[in-house]
């Protein structure tokens, strides 16, 4: 049987326009979907397009951008937030950009599955929200909310960043306005991803747009921006084109692109009324694969010699009469192991489908290929899927110096420290700040060698490390600045009243006249340490900790960490 038909909505079951794109959905994908209405159509949604194969990692992510954000028939960068002309395989100047910001649910530590430390729900790396950006588009834009611009901060000719017009913005100092011919673009990106991911919990500082719970996700403003949005702007070619790339990768689909009104059944119009999709001459019965489609291709990305990386792969079907058989074979097959290599048909069948883990494990530098065969369960014919990975050398990273903040205001910071000369994937920053006698840390994904933070509290003592990643490899930490009330001191920076310098096992104090009274604090208060007298250079050993300096001539709390 032909495994993939043609979807298109019923004009005898529902007063809808007709949108027929060139997609190819596999017969029983949104099979889940007919006769649901509101909430449940937006629960029917979800359960469709989750679980999913996720991509290999965050730094890998240009990889697949060469398959989804090129121009076609070029190697030009397509861009819906600038229109620099930039040229791939190369990266330089654009960022990974999430356009539903990341920043915006809660308990999200970022990196990548190469960070043995740092976990990340997938929405952190699902491609139906994340574009390449220009570097400075993507700053401007910020955590900011979609709306329309009254008056910008910033245009560039494509998108602007500015005040929000009446009645929009929910409350947030600025608005992302992106350009006419791709606003239907993102709200039907919204739409995907408060479906998604409606699930998880939202930070509450962050609420321009949300309301919590899995329905309506989307707040009332929002709603009736972003329909507007996607009206005023139909689905276009590149969307149709770009969800089909995806679905290779990811084997789950935008529903709202190749359904362009579902979203009226679950916020507009519509609501209430059923959702029907019409599959002319779908058989009934026979045995089918959902997902993983024919020629999905697993991209482990790039892996230094002596380490592997896995990457899960989603099978759900229906109709299955026994068990599916999965082998590797031909090309560089001796990189790649499964495993299972047999999974029952009440797995796979099953509502929520089942999960093959497959391991790149290579033993020679350069570019391996494979392929995956999945077939038996009654299927007719096979599916096959590529495998592709390339093995570097081990990277040496050097030791970053982070500088001083930058452009610090009530709520506000630019982290800062030196670019390497070294490739780099990505930037780990980790922040920590001192509430209550105690240290909390937050670890950051910067693109580039700044990053700004935009929940700063003045009167909450913090700071800042930064380390550079390549093929999952961290450089050492680099030297630590602290962010003050009133100003910014490095702790390998003299201040003009007391400062500290880096020192194994303890601190070294540098001031420009001796200081008398000295007393060093830890985090509960007590006084660990009295200094009659400091001298500049003054080096002093404590156990490793967090405390607090001060001083007759320095009041303001001087904070070290002590390693």
């Amino acid at each position: 049987m032909n495994k993939t038909l043609r979807l298109i909505m019923s004009a005898a079951t529902v007063a809808v326009s007709a949108f027929v794109s060139q997609a190819e959905i596999p017969a029983g994908y949104y099979t889940k979907l007919n006769g649901k209405t509101g909430a449940e159509l937006k629960m029917a949604v979800y359960e469709t397009i989750n679980p999913h194969t996720e991509v290999s990692s965050y730094s890998d992510l240009p990889r697949y951008f060469q398959r989804t954000d090129m121009y076609p028939g070029s190697n030009r960068w397509w861009d819906m937030y600038g229109n620099i002309p930039l040229y791939g395989p190369s990266f330089s100047g654009l960022n990974r950009e999430h356009s539903f910001p990341k920043s915006w649910w809660k308990n999200n530590a970022y990196g990548t599955s190469g960070d043995k430390n740092v976990t990340y729900t997938p929405a952190y790396v699902d491609l139906n929200h994340l574009y390449p950006s220009e570097a400075r588009a993507n700053q401007a834009k910020s955590n900011y909310p979609l709306g329309t611009v009254a008056t910008p901060k910033y245009d560039n000719g494509v998108v602007k960043v500015g005040y929000a017009v009446a009645n929009q913005g929910g409350g947030a100092a600025q608005v992302f306005e992106p350009s006419d011919e791709y606003k239907g673009d993102f709200a039907r990106t919204y739409f995907y991803m408060v479906t998604c991911y409606q699930d998880l919990t939202w930070n509450q500082s962050y609420m321009w747009m949300l309301v919590q719970g899995t329905y309506p996700t989307l707040n009332k403003w929002s709603q009736d921006l972003l329909l507007k949005w996607a009206k005023e702007d139909e689905v276009s070619q590149k969307e149709v084109d770009r969800n089909e790339v995806v679905y290779s990768i990811q084997s789950n689909r935008n529903p709202f692109i190749d359904f362009p009104h579902l979203a009226d059944y679950i916020w507009g119009d519509k609501v209430g009324e059923p959702f029907y999709i019409d599959i002319p001459d779908t058989p009934v019965g026979d045995p089918t694969l959902i997902t993983p489609v024919q020629d999905m291709e697993l991209d482990f990305g790039q892996v230094a010699i002596g380490s592997s990386t896995t990457a899960k792969l989603h099978l759900r079907g229906e109709n299955l009469s026994g068990n599916l058989r999965l082998r590797v074979y031909s090309g560089d097959a001796v990189c790649f192991s499964l495993s299972d290599s047999r999974v029952s048909a009440s797995q796979v069948n099953g509502a929520d489908g089942c999960w093959v883990t497959v391991t790149y494990t290579p033993s020679a530098l350069g570019g391996h290929t494979s392929r995956l065969l999945i077939d038996s369960g009654g299927l007719t014919g096979s599916i096959g899927i590529g495998l592709k990975a390339e093995c570097l050398e081990v990277p040496v990273l050097s030791r970053l110096t982070a500088t001083d903040a930058t452009d610090v205001t009530e709520n506000s910071y630019m982290a800062r420290w030196d670019a390497p000369d070294e490739v780099v994937d990505y930037y780990l920053v980790t922040r920590t700040r001192y509430i209550a006698g105690s240290s909390a840390d937050e670890k950051l994904v910067a693109e580039d060698n700044f990053l700004e933070i935009t929940d700063y509290d003045p009167s909450v003592p913090e700071s800042y490390y930064v380390q550079s990643v390549r093929l999952g490899y961290m450089s050492d930490e680099s030297n630590v600045i602290f962010v003050a009330n009133a100003g910014i001191s490095g702790v390998d920076n003299a201040d003009t009243t007391l400062g500290s310098a880096y020192l194994p096992g303890g601190v070294r104090l540098v001031c420009g006249t001796p200081h008398t009274g000295g007393l060093v604090y830890d985090t509960t208060g007590r006084v660990v340490r009295q200094i009659p007298v400091i001298e500049n250079n003054l080096e002093l050993l404590l156990p490793p900790g967090v405390y607090m300096i001060v001083t007759d001539q320095s009041r303001r709390p001087l904070t070290v960490i002590v390693k």
